[in-house]
């Protein structure tokens, strides 16, 4: 029991600082996935949980910096008893919103581990209760877990990684993701990413005498009845499946894939911060005399976003993209990126907005 105790601490303990770290690279990311919740909760429990939606990069820094505190906590087995209760209750909490979501199929990336590694809802849940069941082990075999460290030193470590991990957080909440996981990462090829890396496959799926039965290929017969079809190689499927940019006059999807474009993606103008549209206009206006065309993409509507860029002096061409692909591709609102035939080959958080030899550099 000494050695299990042992072991289950050792994983436990790595196993929430990397999943700290993973979302707090991310925060902008984590707050997403926080509204996400916040709005199937809303609809399916209580309206009350939209109240939580200005308070989700709060939300975002705030838990991942707690998972990052309580894992460094028990490594170092300071106030072993309170840390582990902390560490109950939050996988409690993490248990049931990744059994919310499986059960219901209501969100089906939990995002655990961020973009970094991608779990199925029942795959998350099923992860949340071997932590869970190891969490419980721990709190009755702690009497094997004595102290490394005096109470002092443990505190204080505690202190310093708390203070540190806000940090890191909202550092990349100020710049961008310090590892950037997503498919619009620089380096990567949109259109690539939009085409499968190998012909999908799939399985069908058929009741028979209420029994279900799989098969390669579709079977002939009335006795069998189609439930569904899954692919065999989801791996294999396009990375990018839902980047479309459109104006009035159609589709301009490919256009903005061709040629070298300075892309300024602003999600939407609510939000959106307005502190630094004089570097951007200044880039602008610079990639424009360089030969490089610059195009605005916004979730915003025509007649509210003319409004907005005649008061900020955005003078470039926009057109429209689904508010989510456009946070998906840019954690900053406004940001800058640079396209090369559909090549991500820079991106900028507004706060970092370069001068016109940088991004000629990287052509």
């Amino acid at each position: 029991m000494r050695y299990i105790s042992k072991f289950f601490w050792l994983f436990v303990g790595v196993l929430f600082i990397f999943s700290g770290l993973i979302k707090i690279n991310d925060p902008v990311g984590t707050a997403i996935k926080l509204d996400e919740y916040f709005e199937v909760f809303a609809e399916d429990i209580s309206p009350l949980f939209l109240s939580l939606k200005p308070a989700a990069l709060f939300l975002s820094i705030f838990l991942s910096a707690a998972e990052i505190v309580l894992g460094v906590a028990l490594l170092i087995r300071w106030m072993l008893k309170e840390v582990l209760v902390a560490l109950l209750v939050m996988i409690v909490f993490f248990t049931f919103l990744t059994f919310y979501s499986a059960y219901f199929n209501k969100v089906t990336d939990c995002g655990c581990f961020g973009d970094a590694i991608k779990l199925t809802p029942w795959e998350s849940f099923t992860k949340d209760i071997v932590l869970l069941v190891m969490i419980v082990v721990l709190l009755f075999t702690r009497r094997y877990l004595q102290p490394l460290v005096k109470p002092t030193v443990g505190a204080t470590v505690t202190a310093l990684t708390a203070i540190l991990s806000v940090g890191i957080g909202w550092y990349a909440y100020e710049h961008l993701p310090y590892i950037d996981f997503r498919a619009y990462k620089v380096g990567n090829n949109i259109p690539t990413l939009m085409k499968p890396s190998a012909p999908l496959r799939y399985k069908y799926i058929m009741v028979k005498n209420g029994e279900e039965q799989e098969f390669e290929e579709y079977p002939m017969g009335d006795e069998y009845k189609f439930k569904e079809m899954v692919a065999v190689n989801p791996e294999d499927g396009p990375k990018i499946t839902d980047f479309n940019v459109w104006n009035d006059q159609g589709d301009f999807t490919q256009e903005i894939l061709s040629g070298t474009k300075l892309l300024v993606v602003v999600h939407n103008i609510e939000k959106v911060n307005r502190d630094n549209f004089d570097r951007i206009n200044k880039l602008v206006q610079d990639a424009e005399a360089q030969g490089i065309a610059p195009v605005v993409i916004t979730s915003a509507g025509a007649r509210e976003f003319e409004a907005f860029r005649h008061e900020v002096g955005l003078a470039a061409p926009y057109f429209f993209g689904d508010g989510t692909v456009l946070k998906t591709m840019m954690r900053s609102n406004p940001g800058t990126m640079l396209l090369q035939d559909g090549t991500v080959k820079g991106m900028w958080h507004h706060n970092d907005t370069p001068e016109i030899n940088e991004v000629k550099g990287l052509l």
